[in-house]
């Protein structure tokens, strides 16, 4: 690990270098990228340097236990020595934790997918709740919402729904929501009271650029066709909606948000590109599922992760035994402390691999 963090270390003082020389700054894309190296190595050297003071302090405290005879002095450094020591300890943990390897698409934005599954127009409902959940989410970290695409029931439902959602560090926050959400309540349309039981789907998707899936455009039908629903001007009276449809995955995107045909096409394609990235990480997570049994899994969609119960205002998410009893909160997107415990129990599996 010294050896590691030593490289880095040389590396980090190395870029320091270069990004102030004429000819690299000239070099914008090169410089940039130096810049952006150097903030993911800041933390690791600065924790390091952290450390190595911590050492020397612990060091200079045994030696006074050492060669000291004062009982005043040997007092204070028994202090110095436990409390180095338990520091040092907390470093060693946090310098583990920040050498984990970075998930690359972390600070992606994110395409969130919310679809209704078992329970009908009750599951319907639950869908524009998690939506709203997630918007909430988003507003309280300042990130920016943007509903793609929408397939409502009429009755308050939604049976599909794909917001994009623009922010630093969205991915990496948002990738463990993927899964089967169950909601346990007693439905409006129910006279006998009988609680009922329905899901919904999330899927996070990491919103990618070109340079990420290659996408030939002779594998994908456009379809153009009149918007229906709610809407303004140009809405039913022009071929304004676009459906795409990826001959070769069987892949489908619908996009008629926008008044502009161009506009639907542009957010099509990115909604597209997104689930054939996802698709390449789900083929290549299958290839390792043992070692994925293990973790948390961010991205299985058929896991039940989490269930919403009602009548007893608790949110259960399984994955991590968590039982938190302010289920208002939560659906108002007060959902950090679910996501900080997944984060730390994820952490915790790396670490032990590490």
């Amino acid at each position: 690990m010294f050896d590691k963090l030593d490289f880095i270390v040389e590396k980090y003082k190395d870029m320091s270098l270069k990004v102030s020389d004429p000819d690299v700054i000239a070099d914008q894309p090169t410089w940039q990228r130096y810049i952006k190296d150097m903030g993911e190595m800041e933390p690791i050297v600065k924790k390091y340097e952290e450390y190595k003071k911590a050492k020397e302090e612990l060091a200079m405290a045994k030696e006074i236990l050492e060669t000291e005879n004062d009982e005043e002095l040997r007092d204070l450094a028994k202090l110095e020595v436990n409390d180095n020591e338990e520091k040092i300890e907390v470093l060693s943990d946090e310098l583990r934790i920040l050498l984990i390897p970075k998930d690359p698409n972390d600070d992606k934005n994110v395409i969130l997918e919310v679809r209704a599954g078992t329970g009908g127009e009750e599951a319907a409902l639950f869908g524009q709740n998690l939506l709203r959940m997630y918007t909430r989410y988003a507003e309280r970290h300042r990130w920016k919402t943007e509903i793609i695409e929408i397939n409502d029931t009429g009755m308050g439902g939604i049976k599909e729904a794909v917001m994009l959602i623009k922010g630093k560090g969205a991915y990496s926050r948002l990738k463990y929501e993927s899964g089967v959400h169950r909601v346990q309540r007693v439905p409006e349309t129910e006279s006998s009271g009988r609680i009922h039981t329905s899901a919904a789907t999330v899927a996070v998707l990491p919103e990618v650029e070109d340079v990420d899936v290659a996408l030939d455009p002779n594998d994908v039908r456009v379809d153009v066709y009149r918007a229906s629903g709610n809407g303004g001007q140009c809405v039913n009276t022009t071929d304004s909606a676009v459906r795409l449809t990826h001959v070769p995955t069987g892949l489908v995107v619908t996009c008629q948000d926008e008044k502009s045909q161009i506009k639907n096409k542009e957010k099509a394609f990115k909604v597209l590109k997104s689930r054939l990235y996802d698709l390449k990480l789900q083929e290549q997570q299958s290839e390792i599922a043992a070692e994925r049994r293990s973790q948390i899994g961010s991205g299985d969609r058929s896991e039940r992760i989490r269930t919403y119960n009602f009548p007893q205002g608790r949110c259960t998410e399984h994955r991590i035994g968590m039982t938190l009893y302010k289920l208002d909160a939560i659906l108002d997107g007060d959902i950090d402390e679910i996501i900080d415990g997944l984060i730390t129990n994820d952490q915790a599996e790396k670490m032990k691999a590490f």
